[in-house]
Parts: structure tokens; C-alpha cells; sequence
């Protein structure tokens, strides 16, 4: 348009022709006459032009045209309806000519049809362009100013962000007020709005906050790891808009200027006492914004979604999205990973020990991958410093220890002997907890195959006499052959002699 006032001004001040003004401005010599005729045909002055808005203008210059050329008449019926077909995938201006001539043999040709379209489009003030594909993208954002409600119990006024998202053709739009710009929120309220439109569209175009870019690029952003995986669990893909190009999700911010007039500024005055009344209330001012119709449109943003863009989005699959947090660890020498937040073991197959692995948990299991193949899933166990562990990740020896019990080791012991028996039993009781004899226990018969049973029995029995029940004592004894030095069977040795300064039992009642 400021080609066309610069025309008019020629045209005005300096008495330019139509065709020598369009060399000098640079556009179509059939387009500045028609602009010059019909400056001319409105008797507007130079002083009235330029307090006209570019809409205004448009208006007049072709309103000789539109009142004189019935041919045109016919054409301006069609824009309407040709406006909603370019919205559906393949459909282009060519096509849609080639459909008008078709039943117009004396109608305009495609460099003309095409032009008087785009001055139609201009004329309305269309903001809906035609490269937005139906089903092609939402456009999502905060908006700049948040809302609030108060707490009925303590008076406390919370402070909430407020999310926006735009469909790109139908511009049918969501709005949400969340407790945060964190992660989950982020995530929850992308999720409500994808049910919201009953459908997925091709791409979601966020902003370069946090929770959706985790580091920002204008070639090769770095998609927030939980963000991606939400995208793909929906089938969909995230195109982050440039830092600092606003333009790039133009639609998201045009409504959040419309937000603030359209729905904050109506709720101004009312209080609320929990988000949910909040977000109700700010649900039906958009229910009344969504079916409004355009400005010089006789359908609305409701009407249009149902009619072109419904069909095109992608189906919702049938389980929602679970929040997955992400993050990598080393395989312990046991074969475990240490989840910090849960502060809880789980196990990973034992050939992995020492290798680095990714770990995704949601909050009802934890999964471990390497090399991009899951290899252990488990049931989440928030129990502080316990073991979730599976036997087939164990290495053979250790799940031989697995099936260690205290029975199984007092079963042993009665095949040696009842003393062998007796031994075990009491270094099993003497632990606080089993697996702590274990070691003990299979010490003690691993002496089996380095001596003879008897000596066994022998070194048990000493063992239980001198009340000395532990595997050094009888390796010991094995070793030096103690059992056997003479004079042992009355144990006098170890009596203690008597004296009137050594006090019994009785005397510490």
C-alpha cells in the first residue's frame, strides 16, 4: 500500500500519469490505472488519503469497479468460498482458477484472477494466509501478563501463568491459566489442549522457553528431551520459533493481544478462589470469541474448524501422555543404577557394569537403555536405599547366591553332622541378619574339601565347648590340628580358678 500512496501523491502533487507513476513506484501499469481511476471516481483529497487506513482505501479505490464491472461482481462472490478451499492441503490459486473458467468462459485470465483476489484479501484485512495448511500447525505461548485467584482460606492472592495456543488456518484458539511455566505444567497444558481440539496437528511451534528448548538455535535448536518424547508419543513434531522473531508464531501473539481484550479485560472485576473457577471462567469468554465471526467474514473461527481443519488433524491415541523424566548413570559394580530421587538401586544386566545408560522414569516404572535398546524395566520403588533387583541380570555365581536361605545352609550342615549343624544354626542366630552369615556359613563348608569330616566334627565341637563359634576359629583349629593336643577333653584350661576377689552371676542382680 505505500507503493499505491506514493502513486496517488504522484499523481496528485505533480500530475504523474497512471503509467509513468507505475515505472516510478514499481508496480503494474493496469493496476495503477485502476488505482487512479479509482482515486478518482471517490473525489477523496490528498489530506483525507492519508488519514485513511490502508482497509479504508482499498475500499474506495475499488468501489468503481465493483459497482460497474459485473464480470468482477461475479468474481467477488466466489473469494469467500475460494478463501476456505485454499486452507485444504493441495489446493492452490491455478486449480481453482482452471475450476472458474470452466463455468466463466469469458472470465478474467489467471494473472488477473490472481490480482484481484489479493486486493480482495487486503481489502478485508485478512489475517489468515494462505500458507497455513489445514491440520498443519498449533502455535503455542504464555502470555506476558498472568492472572490470579485467592486462596478463601488465608486471603493469599497466587499469581498464574496463562497459556494460549492458535490453530494455524481456522485460528480456532485454547486458553489455560497453570500454576508455572515448569515442565509439568508445560507438558499437562499442552496435553489439555491437544483434547481441547480432539486432534493432532502436523506440528506444535512453541517459544524458546525452558521447558520446550533446552537450548536455543536458529538452525538446530536442542528440543527439551520430555518435550520431544511428548511430540512423539502424539505423533507430531516440535518446530521452536527463532529467539527474537516474534513473527515466526505471529498467529500465537496476535491472540495474546486479543486475550487481553477479549477475555482478561472482561474478567477484570471478577475474584476467584481456585484455578479451576479461574480457568472455567476464562473457558466461557473463549467459547464466545471462538464463535464470533470474523470481521467481514459471515463465519467464525468455530464454523471454520469444523468445516476445513477438523478432518485434517491427526487422531489422539487412545492413552494420554505420562510425564517421563530423563536422565544418564552409570552402571554400579553390582550391576545397579542409583536413581538420586528416589535414592533406590535398580539392577542392570551384569555385562553392562561400568558402562554409561540412559534412564527414563516415569511415576509408575523406571526403564534403562543402552545403545538405544531397552534393556531393564522396572516397577518404580521409592523405598531409600533398597535394591530392585532382577535374577536374570545377576551373573551366574550371584544368582547361585540368590538362592541362598538359612535353611538351605542348616540343611548342609546336618548332611556333615549334627555338631557341623549346631554351628551353623548358631553363627545364622548370632547376626543381626542372615545374609550377614552367609560368607560364614559357606566358609565353614568349603573347609569340606580340605579335610577329613571328622576333623570337621572335632573342630565344630571345640568350637561349641570354648562358646567360640565362628569360621576363623575352626580354620584355625583345622590348620594347626588343635583338636587333637592332649589333655584337651577336661578343658581345665579354660576354667578359671577359684578366688575370694571373683564374683559370680549372682552378685550383679
Amino acid at each position: 500500500m505505500r507503493k499505491v500512496r506514493e502513486l496517488l501523491r504522484l499523481y496528485i502533487e505533480k500530475g504523474i500519469s497512471a503509467r509513468q507513476g507505475a515505472k516510478i513506484v514499481g508496480i503494474g501499469k493496469t493496476a495503477a490505472s485502476q488505482y487512479v481511476s479509482g482515486f478518482k471516481a471517490s473525489g477523496i483529497t490528498l489530506a483525507s488519503l492519508e488519514a485513511m487506513s490502508d482497509t479504508e482505501l482499498l475500499t474506495i479505490l475499488n468501489l468503481k469497479k465493483e459497482s460497474e464491472n459485473i464480470r468482477y461482481k461475479e468474481l467477488l462472490q466466489f473469494f469467500p468460498q475460494y478463501e476456505k478451499e485454499l486452507k485444504r492441503t493441495g489446493v492452490t490459486l491455478q486449480l481453482l482458477w482452471e475450476e472458474y473458467c470452466q463455468t466463466h468462459l469469458d472470465g478474467y485470465g489467471y494473472s488477473q484472477f490472481c490480482h484481484h483476489y489479493y486486493l480482495w484479501r487486503k481489502a478485508r484485512k485478512v489475517s489468515m494466509h494462505v500458507d497455513h495448511k489445514a491440520g498443519d500447525k498449533m502455535y503455542v505461548d504464555f502470555t506476558g501478563e498472568k492472572l490470579s485467584y485467592t486462596n478463601p482460606e488465608t486471603g493469599e492472592i497466587i499469581p498464574c501463568e496463562v497459556f494460549v495456543s492458535v490453530l494455524g488456518s481456522s485460528q480456532l484458539s485454547y486458553i489455560e491459566a497453570v500454576p508455572s511455566q515448569m515442565k509439568a505444567d508445560w507438558i499437562a497444558v499442552n496435553q489439555s489442549t491437544l483434547r481441547f481440539y480432539g486432534g493432532v496437528t502436523a506440528a506444535i511451534v512453541p517459544d524458546c522457553l525452558r521447558s520446550a528448548v533446552t537450548k536455543a538455535d536458529n538452525y538446530e535448536p536442542v528440543i527439551n528431551e520430555t518435550y520431544a518424547d511428548f511430540a512423539e508419543h502424539y505423533g507430531t513434531v516440535i518446530i521452536p520459533a527463532r529467539a527474537l522473531h516474534p513473527q515466526d508464531k505471529s498467529l500465537a501473539e496476535n491472540f495474546v493481544r486479543t486475550a487481553y481484550t477479549q477475555i482478561f479485560a472482561r474478567l477484570r472485576n471478577q475474584v476467584f478462589f481456585s484455578l479451576e473457577e479461574l480457568n472455567q471462567a476464562l473457558w466461557e469468554k473463549l467459547e464466545a470469541y471462538n464463535k464470533k465471526n470474523f470481521q467481514g467474514r459471515d463465519y467464525s473461527r468455530r464454523q471454520l474448524f469444523e468445516e476445513i481443519e477438523k478432518q485434517y488433524l491427526r487422531p489422539l491415541p487412545l492413552q494420554s501422555y505420562e510425564m517421563k523424566t530423563f536422565c544418564e548413570n552409570t552402571v554400579q559394580f553390582n550391576h545397579h543404577i542409583y536413581l538420586k530421587e528416589d535414592k533406590h538401586y535398580y539392577s542392570v544386566p551384569y555385562e553392562l557394569t561400568g558402562k554409561k545408560v540412559k534412564v527414563t522414569y516415569t511415576n509408575r516404572c523406571v526403564e534403562i537403555y543402552f545403545n538405544h535398546l531397552r534393556v531393564a524395566i522396572h516397577q518404580r520403588d521409592r523405598c531409600p536405599y533398597g535394591y530392585t533387583t532382577k535374577p536374570e541380570h545377576r551373573p551366574p555365581s550371584h544368582r547361585y547366591v540368590s538362592e541362598w536361605t538359612p535353611e538351605r545352609f542348616i540343611n548342609w550342615g546336618r548332611k556333615i553332622a549334627p555338631e557341623v549343624e549346631q554351628v551353623i544354626a548358631s553363627i545364622l542366630d548370632n547376626r543381626p541378619h542372615p545374609e550377614q552369615a552367609y560368607k560364614s556359613c559357606i566358609g565353614l563348608l568349603s573347609l569340606e574339601k580340605k579335610h577329613e569330616p571328622e576333623h570337621i566334627i572335632k573342630a565344630c565341637q571345640k568350637a561349641l565347648q570354648v562358646n567360640c563359634v565362628t569360621y576363623r576359629f575352626i580354620k584355625n583349629t583345622l590348620t594347626t590340628k588343635a583338636f587333637n593336643l592332649p589333655g584337651e577333653e577336661d578343658l581345665t584350661l579354660f576354667k578359671l580358678p577359684y578366688h575370694e576377689n571373683i564374683r559370680g552371676k549372682e552378685k550383679y542382680n
